[in-house]
């Protein structure tokens, strides 16, 4: 009764706390215009705030004619290559594309055939966890979320380098290559200790092979049998080459420039950014899409009536249905308008996977949603300027028609994000810039120190 007690006294004063808390951590809107502070790093007119300069990557949404902003269709470019021109090369000579595209963005060129497949033997070299490490890391400490496994298993490699600390060029990039082959492992470890010790099913380990692409040993080590079509391969690899780099701007990658600016190690940058787009504004989206349409399928009488489809939407916006949020998940995107390019590449591969799934019919609700939520939006929005369907909204279908496992879709971003971090970590370095150190205004009125006897 006495412990009973005691937790309900905790329970009380932390709840207490947490309002007072509250009260002192609110700040008025309004201050934010006066002081004019972009919250987010946004403009008004929804334009990036110019915080550095990168090579890597760049995101490309409007043009500007005499000051105005025109949206044109999206454009994601990787090192001055256009993504679409990127995977119709390797679509068309019916190859995997992930390697060649993690090499282009550390190196700055597409490769030559013979230096790829070094790359690739190096890379499969770097695939091998240390000894017992899956073990003593990942199985005998079990996390029920999978970024948060991959999260301290990055952290924990930092004990077997035996230079974690050197930032050098040479060092760094033979730690990010480390990574970027033993990403795979960590993430579908992590899984299978989850599925195994909260979820009661068998315990399966499978090693990575060698002469498997990064998307083939995905399938390979988180399957039982490690069976797979070359469809699903290729689709897969599809999906990591258009995660792997979205400029420097989003999320995740200004922490990881954040963090490398202030001479960290590699393994704590990477274990930041990991944490970054754990968060369901970044990397968790096409969770809530997956989530969003089995509600739609389970409400909709018909799902071919679009009259029916937009009703439903339209509930949705005024948060009568689903979450009660008011958001129509995978449609909208902080910088494209018109088209996100990454889901109009996605979704051209996607309806082949739905025939070979015999999933046509959920196919094409996809695409009358895709098609009728502008429409929607556009109706109950006054401030509406266009919005498209972005990568989450195919992503998480895909995924789901491979037989991933929900709690693996963020891991799988970073499974594939880790090489456009790695890229970024070394640009920060090597150009040596200042710590990176935004200003923020206080707010707060100045106060006389009040005596304890005197306080109320």
């Amino acid at each position: 009764m006495q412990n009973y007690n005691l937790e309900q006294f905790d329970e009380k004063v932390l709840d207490d706390l947490s309002k007072v808390a509250k009260k002192s951590s609110f700040m008025n809107p309004e201050l934010y215009s006066k002081y004019q502070v972009k919250r987010g790093l946004r403009d008004l007119d929804g334009r990036g705030v110019l915080v550095g300069l990168t090579e890597i990557g760049e995101v490309h949404s409007y043009i500007l004619d005499e000051g105005e902003i025109i949206q044109v269709p999206g454009r994601l470019i990787y090192r001055g290559y256009d993504i679409a021109d990127l995977v119709k090369g390797f679509i068309r000579e019916d190859r995997f594309g992930f390697e060649e595209c993690a090499y282009l963005l550390l190196f700055g060129h597409l490769p030559k055939q013979r230096v790829l497949e070094e790359f690739e033997q190096l890379l499969a070299s770097y695939q091998r966890l240390p000894e017992d490490f899956a073990r003593d890391v990942i199985l005998k400490a079990p996390s029920k979320d999978i970024m948060n496994t991959l999260a301290r298993s990055v952290l924990a490699l930092y004990s077997f380098d035996d230079n974690p600390d050197d930032t050098s060029i040479n060092n760094v990039l033979k730690q990010c290559l480390r990574l970027i082959a033993c990403f795979p492992s960590l993430a579908v470890y992590g899984y299978q200790a989850l599925s195994h010790y909260h979820g009661n099913q068998s315990l399966y380990i499978h090693s990575p092979r060698p002469e498997l692409s990064t998307a083939e040993n995905i399938l390979s080590m988180l399957r039982p049998d490690s069976k797979y079509s070359k469809l699903e391969a290729t689709l897969l690899d599809l999906a990591l080459v258009l995660h792997a780099e979205h400029g420097g701007g989003n999320n995740s990658t200004f922490v990881t420039h954040v963090v490398t600016s202030t001479g960290t190690d590699t393994y704590s940058a990477m274990s930041a950014a990991i944490g970054a787009l754990k968060g369901p504004r970044h990397g968790g989206a096409n969770i809530k899409v997956v989530q969003m349409f089995e509600d739609i399928k389970s409400q909709l009488k018909d799902w071919e009536d679009d009259e029916e489809i937009e009703r439903y939407l339209n509930r949705i916006l005024t948060k009568d249905a689903f979450d009660h949020s008011g958001l129509i998940y995978g449609i909208g995107h902080a910088v494209y308008s018109i088209s996100d390019p990454r889901a109009v590449i996605l979704k051209e591969y996607v309806a082949q996977l739905a025939q070979e799934k015999g999933l046509e019919d959920e196919f094409k609700l996809y695409a009358a949603v895709e098609r009728l939520a502008p429409q929607v939006i556009s109706k109950s929005n006054k401030m509406y300027k266009g919005v498209s369907a972005n990568i989450d909204f195919f992503s998480g279908f895909v995924y789901r028609m491979l037989n991933i496992p929900v709690e693996m879709f963020t891991p799988m971003f970073a499974i594939a994000r880790i090489a456009g971090w790695s890229a970024h970590r070394i640009e920060e370095i090597v150009n040596a810039g200042k710590i990176i150190r935004p200003a923020y205004k206080s707010v707060a009125p100045r106060q006389n120190y009040i005596k304890m006897i005197e306080r109320v």
